[in-house]
Order: C-alpha cells, then sequence, then structure tokens
C-alpha cells in the first residue's frame, strides 16, 4: 500500500535552503526584504519540494482561473476589442477575467506590493495590462510572487524577462505612408498620439521612412504630436488647414484621433477624399462606422487579447513561451476616406 508523503513544512524548506525559516516565509509571501541570492536559494529548494503554500493550494480548490484585466479605459473602440478576444480565449479555457479601470496616475500611486499580495491570497493566476506606462516596481512586486503579467501595446518597451503582446506599428505606419504616395499625395501631414507611447512613435518613424523611400522632405509644421483623442484630432486638423500650404492627406495614429480630422473637414465643408484624403490606425469597428468609411492601418486587436492571455496561462504553468515580446501583423484595410488628390 502506498504511503503519502507528508506536505514539505516551512522549517523543511529552510534547512534545504541553509536559511531561517521565517526568511522562507517572507520568499513565500513575496516581501521585497530578502536578498536576490537567498531568494533564489529558497526558491530553489521550494521548487525542489513541490512546496504550495496555503493560500496557492486553496486557490487550486477552488474552481475556474482568475485573471485580472486592468486597462485606463472601458469607453473604448480599441480596449474593448482586446477584452473581445480575451473574454473568447477565456471561455474555452475555464477561465473567469475580472475587469478594472485605472487611469495612468492611480496605476503609479497604487502600493504596487499590497496589490501583488492581495492577488496572490485571492489566488488570481495573472495580470493582463492595457495601460500606459508600467512602473518597474509593479514588475518586481508581482514577479516576486510568481504572478505572471502580460502587457497589451506597452507604451514603454518592459525590461528584459517580461511579456509583451503588441502589433507592427512601424510597418503600419510606412504602410500608410507608402499607400498615399501610391496615390499621387506629396503633402502628406501625420497626427500623433501621445508623444511618449512607444506605439505612437513607431508609427511616426514608418510615416518617416516612407516619405524618406520617396525623396520628399519632411515639413516639421506637417507634424502635430498630441492625444489618442477625438479633440486633438479636431485641434490639430484646423491647424494643418489653416497653413498656407495645407495637406492633401492626413494620416491619423489612431481611428479616433480620425474622427477629430473627419469632424473639422465636414465643418470646412472639405469632401472627403476628394478635398482630404485621412487614413486612421487601429482598425476598430469606428473605420466601418464613419462617413465616409475609414481606410485604417488594422491592428489584430481581438489576437492580441487571445494571445496574452495565452501567455498567462502558459506563464502559470511554468511553460517557455514562444517568443516573450509578440509583435502582430497590421495591415492597411482600405475603404472610402482615400483619393488621388486633385491637383
Amino acid at each position: 500500500m502506498a504511503v503519502n508523503q507528508p506536505k514539505p513544512v516551512l522549517a523543511t524548506v529552510a534547512a534545504m535552503a541553509g536559511v531561517s525559516t521565517p526568511t522562507v516565509s517572507k520568499v513565500v509571501n513575496g516581501h521585497a526584504d530578502v536578498s536576490e541570492k537567498t531568494r533564489a536559494k529558497v526558491q530553489l529548494a521550494l521548487d525542489k519540494l513541490g512546496y504550495q503554500s496555503p493560500m496557492q493550494r486553496r486557490a487550486k480548490l477552488a474552481g475556474p482561473l482568475l485573471v485580472e484585466f486592468v486597462t485606463q479605459s472601458i469607453d473604448s473602440h480599441y480596449l474593448t476589442e482586446v477584452l473581445r478576444g480575451a473574454l473568447d480565449y477565456a471561455a474555452g479555457q475555464d477561465v473567469e477575467v475580472v475587469i478594472s479601470a485605472m487611469s495612468a496616475e492611480q496605476l503609479s500611486l497604487r502600493d504596487h506590493d499590497k496589490w501583488a499580495q492581495r492577488m496572490f491570497g485571492l489566488g488570481r493566476t495573472g495580470l493582463l495590462l492595457v495601460t500606459s506606462e508600467v512602473p518597474q516596481d509593479l514588475l518586481d512586486a508581482f514577479a516576486r510572487r510568481k504572478i505572471p503579467v502580460v502587457v497589451v501595446d506597452p507604451w514603454n518597451p518592459p525590461p528584459s524577462g517580461f511579456v509583451s503582446v503588441g502589433a507592427t506599428n512601424w510597418a503600419g505606419g510606412k504602410a500608410a505612408g507608402e499607400y498615399l504616395l501610391g496615390l499621387g499625395h506629396r503633402k502628406i501631414a501625420f497626427l500623433g498620439g501621445d508623444p511618449g507611447a512607444e506605439c505612437s512613435i513607431a508609427r511616426l518613424h514608418g510615416y518617416l521612412a516612407a516619405l524618406a523611400g520617396a525623396d520628399i522632405e519632411v515639413r516639421p509644421d506637417y507634424v502635430v504630436k498630441g492625444a489618442f483623442s477625438r479633440e486633438f484630432g479636431l485641434r490639430a486638423t484646423k491647424q494643418l488647414l489653416d497653413l498656407e500650404e495645407p495637406p492633401t492627406a492626413i494620416f491619423a495614429s489612431s481611428d479616433t484621433v480620425a474622427l477629430g480630422v473627419l469632424d473639422e473637414a465636414r465643418r470646412r465643408n472639405l469632401k472627403v477624399p476628394e478635398d482630404l484624403s485621412v487614413i486612421g490606425f487601429d482598425g476598430t469597428s469606428l473605420a466601418e462606422q464613419t462617413l465616409p468609411r475609414l481606410t485604417s492601418v488594422a491592428q489584430p486587436l481581438k489576437e492580441m487579447g487571445r494571445v496574452a492571455l495565452r501567455s498567462i496561462l502558459q506563464l502559470s504553468r511554468d511553460e517557455v513561451l514562444d517568443a516573450r515580446n509578440v509583435e502582430l501583423a497590421t495591415q492597411l484595410v482600405v475603404r472610402d476616406s482615400t483619393a488621388s488628390p486633385r491637383n
């Protein structure tokens, strides 16, 4: 008859690692006041002995896996599409997704250690962030508790070892620029999103590469940076169209910004695309709902959500990922808002 092996206790782990029992307790609970060398020794002993904390054991018995989905706003077509992808994948994996909204400031000011400890105590499987800049101490706090964090379309490059899912923003920006050039446009403006966002910078550089490839000098007054908002699109378009030599085409760094472009064109009784061609970025449902329908560089937003959630589950099972920084392909979708210039 098989004899059940006793579950390893903290004292057993401590003896194997050559440290005190309170030190093991600190590592198990993810406290920061342990050196990395000591933490590595304790973690090795925990792994060898197959130790699980009482919280972890309770979480396994509690039912479906739980992933926290944190975003700046749920009132966004972009974020809605990413969330739909994550929920579609979760539905087939016995995973529940908890959704919360948190501004960039709230995320920065939050006590990340307490947040990670709360999630650890609740048995959450991982954290999926669709947000702005990710604080380093947040990533560290979750790493200490071995809670996977995956960032979708990060505004700042995550440090080495952390996982991100995004799209080929540079290639998308270049494709938009080249398409407008192919239509015959030479006066092409760019409306950027938040200047510090990596995705916005990449889209700008793609646009610049397209113009450079056609030996067209970039006019500084044709590049306007602001926010990923309809209001910015409207204000920036007003600025561009008031120039002595206004552009014949505008590449907006998001579909939401492009809405503002269309608003200002309509206010001036300009016809799109006859008087002004407009391209957006993201490929959200907005692009199909505008009048005229918006040509846009589509990101695979649902697939980004699916890949992000799948990566969290793989990390939670200690599986090796194919890539830790995934870039999914963008695609230019031509609709009705672009045409050759009149002159």
